[in-house]
């Protein structure tokens, strides 16, 4: 590995905090509400105040949903607490619907979210600032779902995104996190996989930081993600220090896409930053790592890439200069993909050269 790679990679933990999001405001110390499983998680939201916490206690809570409004508002889940759909949901929309202000969750599992329009969420996030810290989304029809309130910032960190239903035919996509056109997105430290269709980021952000994370679905992992990570408004992004995988089954040769639906709403500046990732593609045929779009674009785009590195028959299509600029390609080895260890064979060769 070349050493600025090693710098960029050793310094990640501190770049990803310095990139990320404002730090929530202290909340003045609140009530605790707990809520057990079998209790009404939307009575407990009901009766909670600014500043308080709602704690659901270990266990499955099954049949549960509710709407959050308040100011500022914590939801803990405690010891391996679980939100079980199973046919419940807010406003037709996701087990929680949240249009408050300061909001935090942390610790829960959400499961199972169907809604007949076919977009049920674990999380419908409307307005407000959210920051989600050691949460899961599994088997929803998105796993969480933003609106496009252009002041709304969403920080994730140290979450799984996961096992995405099999729909019918024409029955719309599911995506694992599906982001409007907010003004901030921070994804750190998450684990996406399990796609199907749809994809396992998709974010219309003004502004966003996706900071090592793993993106993809291994040879066994019976994942079939369209695009790994996806920006279709194009936007600010950096992309920094991840693992992004697209395993055999992809209906989507392209791993990376930017600018591909154009402005979708007022002009922004665009910049794509794709410092330090791993590409790998596991399929047989020839993919695209990035894919920038720029002509449908109203302003120029701003690229940079460096120290990335291409596993597979992987291909660029984004003007910039791969030698120049620390980028090295090589075929895939006989590697422990699902651990995320790659032992290279032989000896690097620029992108261009098309490895298999």
């Amino acid at each position: 590995m070349r050493a600025p790679r090693r710098r960029l990679l050793q310094a990640l933990p501190v770049l990803a905090a310095g990139l990320g999001l404002r730090a929530p405001a202290p909340a003045a110390e609140g009530r605790t509400w707990r809520v057990a499983p079998g209790e009404s998680l939307a009575a407990a939201l009901r009766q909670a105040a600014d500043g308080d916490t709602v704690e659901l206690l270990g266990g499955v809570h099954r049949a549960q949903a509710g709407v959050v409004e308040q100011a500022r508002l914590l939801i803990r889940g405690r010891d391996g607490a679980v939100l079980q759909a199973e046919g419940a949901h807010a406003e037709g929309k996701a087990l929680l619907v949240l249009r408050g202000g300061e909001l935090r969750i942390e610790g829960l599992t959400f499961r199972g979210a169907r809604v007949p329009d076919g977009n049920g969420a674990g999380i419908r996030f409307e307005r407000g600032r959210l920051v989600l810290r050691d949460c899961g989304f599994f088997d929803n029809q998105m796993g969480l779902l933003s609106g496009n309130d252009g002041r709304a910032e969403l920080d994730i960190e140290g979450c799984r995104f996961g096992d995405a239903p099999v729909v019918p035919p024409g029955a719309g996509l599911t995506h694992l996190l599906y982001v409007g056109r907010i003004a901030r997105l921070r994804v750190a430290r998450c684990r996406f996989a399990g796609g199907r269709h749809g994809h396992l980021l998709k974010s219309r952000a003004a502004v966003n930081d996706v900071l090592a994370n793993r993106l993809g679905d291994g040879a066994a992992g019976g994942g079939a993600a369209s695009y790994e990570l996806e920006f279709p408004n194009g936007g600010r992004a950096v992309v920094m220090g991840n693992l992004i995988v697209q395993g055999p089954a992809s209906p989507n040769r392209t791993l990376l896409a930017y600018g591909a639906e154009g402005e979708g709403g007022a002009p922004r500046s665009h910049r794509l930053q794709v410092l330090g990732n791993s590409f790998v593609n596991l399929g047989g045929a020839a993919g695209t790592a990035v894919r920038v779009q720029g002509e449908r674009l109203a302003s120029a785009v701003m690229i940079e890439a460096r120290d990335n590195l291409y596993l597979g028959a992987l291909r660029v299509a984004a003007p910039f200069d791969d030698e120049a600029s620390g980028n090295l390609a090589a075929p895939l080895a006989a590697a422990d993909i699902e651990r995320g260890r790659f032992t290279l064979r032989g000896r690097p060769a620029p992108p261009g050269a098309q490895p298999d």
